[in-house]
C-alpha cells in the first residue's frame, strides 16, 4: 500500500453472502466480507437484514457506508475504516463480468 495516499472509495456494490466490492479513486477494487462483523452483533448486526445490506449500502465519508437513517447523515451511518477495505482482497471489477 502507497504511504502517501489516503484510501478514498468512490463506489460500493453489495456483492453475495454479506460482501462489498469497494471501488477506489486510485483505481484499486477489492472485495470485504463483513460477515464476521455482522456476526460479532454490535452496531453491524442490523446489517444482518439482507434488504437493509444492499439497500442501505453507500459511499460517505470518502468510504464505505450504510446510511441506516436514510438521510444521507454522516453522523449516524455506519462506516467502514477506508484503511481496512483498501487492504482487503484486490479484485478485478466484477461488473464487468455482468452481461
Amino acid at each position: 500500500m502507497q504511504t502517501d495516499y489516503f484510501p478514498t472509495v468512490v463506489q460500493a456494490v453489495a456483492g453475495p453472502e454479506k460482501t462489498v466490492y469497494a471501488y477506489f479513486s486510485d483505481g484499486r477494487i477489492t472485495h470485504f466480507d463483513l460477515s464476521d462483523l455482522i456476526a460479532e452483533g454490535g452496531v453491524f448486526a442490523q446489517l444482518a437484514d439482507d434488504d437493509l445490506f444492499a439497500s442501505a449500502l453507500t459511499v460517505l465519508n470518502d468510504t464505505v457506508a450504510w446510511d441506516v437513517s436514510g438521510r444521507y447523515d454522516p453522523a449516524t451511518c455506519i462506516d467502514l475504516d477506508p484503511f481496512t477495505v483498501y487492504a482487503a482482497e484486490r479484485v478485478s471489477d466484477p461488473l464487468e463480468d455482468v452481461a
